[in-house]
């Protein structure tokens, strides 16, 4: 369009921009088939797809949204250039399930590996780094699954699908504390252990008193949470 087309009281160039008002009954017909076509792919791609995605399946969703979805807004282009790409994109992620099944190797490539975050009470600070999770996210995560502090948790890890699995510690040790600081006045309510310190860092304990942890080379400790 022209700048001198432009109106800012034109409310229906605004509203229907330069369709035709018949052009609306034909986009509700074009989204029904719309939905439906992405609809039953989802039923075809499996029941994932309906749940957690993992990273091929997400590809192979955003690719069918976005290359189905120029029909519905466009008048001169048809339906079966979607139904086209629908096919592509079902049949491709398809064959990648079947090859991802059978090769393990391939598997880790694509959808990454697990990663250890909590490891025997003790934060993995590399583990951290590597996947990029800030220590407060773990802590948040952890919080949500009703722990208080590490000395709970045996394992927590880091799926290559984005979850957290949280394996709690059978024989609870004395650990760092996961209640957010701002509540002081619930921290200050939790039982401690005043006989042994924790870096403050990772959750090590300390071996001896002024010694910088033997993990992360902190030299800040605190009591641990019982």
């Amino acid at each position: 369009m022209q700048s001198w087309e432009i109106h800012w009281n034109d409310w229906v160039r605004i509203l229907l921009g330069n369709m035709p008002p018949e052009f609306l009954v034909e986009v509700i017909i074009r989204v029904l088939f719309i939905y439906l076509l992405i609809m039953f792919c989802i039923r075809l791609m499996g029941k994932r797809m309906a749940a957690q995605l993992s990273r091929n399946e997400l590809v192979a969703i955003s690719s069918l949204a976005a290359s189905i979805g120029i029909p519905i807004k466009t008048p001169d282009r048809g339906l079966l250039p979607a139904l086209l790409v629908a096919i592509f994109v079902v049949a491709a992620q398809r064959i990648l399930a079947l090859v991802l099944f059978k090769n393990q190797g391939f598997e880790a490539q694509s959808q990454g590996n697990i990663s250890i975050l909590v490891d025997d009470c003790c934060l993995n600070l590399k583990q951290l780094k590597s996947v990029r999770i800030a220590r407060e996210e773990v802590f948040a995560e952890l919080r949500f699954q009703g722990i208080k502090h590490l000395g709970q948790v045996k394992r927590l890890y880091f799926e290559a699908q984005g979850n957290f699995t949280l394996i709690i510690n059978k024989e609870t040790q004395p650990g760092l504390c996961v209640l957010p600081s701002e509540d002081t006045a619930y921290r200050a309510v939790q039982l401690y252990n005043k006989e042994i310190h924790v870096c403050q860092k990772c959750g090590n304990k300390t071996q001896q008193d002024n010694a910088p942890c033997g993990i992360c080379g902190n030299t800040t400790f605190e009591n641990p949470m019982i």
